[in-house]
């Protein structure tokens, strides 16, 4: 499976012509400017998918207009749901630790690819995960988890979610990077992690990453 990171928590994964967008984003240039914030992530261009999951209704997570083709679009929802590439696991979850009252509500979507089973958390900012969202989950290999706290859950938080589900590989998002400025950085999440296998691209297979006795933490490198 082919892994492309877009920045933030926008993700495109393929196997053969079995295609999926995660969170796309648009121009964030004006949104930014006029909020004194930086996003500096290029405009994802030239994607196509077969399908395209929305984890909630911001503007750096939803921007289905980026990813060309005729996708079939999940967003903002919860179920067993049916997709191009059979069944898609939508969890309910908060973005926030009040219940969702404070910055709405976050999917956690979990489907199958090339054989593997793929987990992305969206903007979860719960303080905790419950235990029928670890139950409904199941087992995981690839785990993509936001770690850079503010308006999601932070270093200690992911490296308790990590050691719950006990994936194959996490992929670190939703962080500061030279091209973002509001969010902490991954070194805490970084540190609390065994294994940790940085990329020099922001692309990779999944076939190519290296043997780990545990979790293994891979860093894409910021688009």
């Amino acid at each position: 499976m082919r892994v492309e990171w877009y920045g933030q928590s926008a993700f495109h994964l393929s196997a053969g012509e079995s295609t999926v967008a995660i969170d796309p984003f648009t121009d964030m240039s004006e949104m930014a400017a006029s909020r004194g914030m930086q996003f500096d992530y290029p405009p994802i261009t030239g994607v196509q998918a077969q399908l395209l999951l929305v984890t909630h209704e911001h503007a750096d997570h939803n921007g289905v207009e980026a990813v060309d083709g005729d996708p079939v679009i999940l967003r903002s929802t919860a179920g067993a749901l049916e997709s191009p590439l059979g069944q898609v696991t939508a969890i309910a979850s908060e973005h926030d630790e009040q219940a969702g009252t404070a910055r709405g509500p976050n999917t956690i979507f979990v489907f199958e690819l090339d054989g593997l089973r793929v987990c992305h958390f969206g903007d979860f900012g719960q303080s905790g995960l419950r235990p029928e969202q670890e139950t409904a989950i199941g087992a995981v290999d690839l785990l993509i988890l936001p770690v850079g706290g503010g308006p999601t859950i932070g270093a200690e938080q992911a490296s308790l979610i990590v050691e719950r589900l006990s994936p194959r590989w996490v992929v670190p998002m939703h962080y500061r990077t030279p091209r973002i400025g509001f969010l902490e950085t991954a070194d805490a999440f970084l540190e609390r992690s065994a294994n940790v296998h940085r990329l020099e691209h922001s692309t990779f297979e999944t076939s190519e990453l290296p043997a780990a006795d545990g979790p293994l933490v891979v860093v894409p490198a910021a688009p």
